[in-house]
């Protein structure tokens, strides 16, 4: 490969985080109902990508709101 690596993989994904919090931070000013739907979109798309794994790791609550998991009754 002729194209130069980033000097510090872990950097430029802690980067990528931090761009994507500010940027749902900016929208959730905007409609937190939005935002919320997007986070159970991104959330069950990446679940899906991972074979359902992504579930296993979420909290209740949190399976619940994006769809992956029906409400239990408890």
């Amino acid at each position: 490969m002729t194209g130069a690596e980033p000097a510090d993989p872990v950097a430029a994904t802690d980067d990528d985080a931090a761009e994507l919090i500010a940027q749902l931070r900016e929208l959730a000013g905007a409609d937190p109902v939005e935002v919320r739907q997007v986070v159970a979109e991104v959330l069950a798309a990446l679940d899906r990508a991972a074979g359902g794994a992504l579930r296993e790791h979420l909290p209740e609550t949190i399976r619940v709101d994006a769809g992956l998991d029906a409400a239990s009754s408890t």
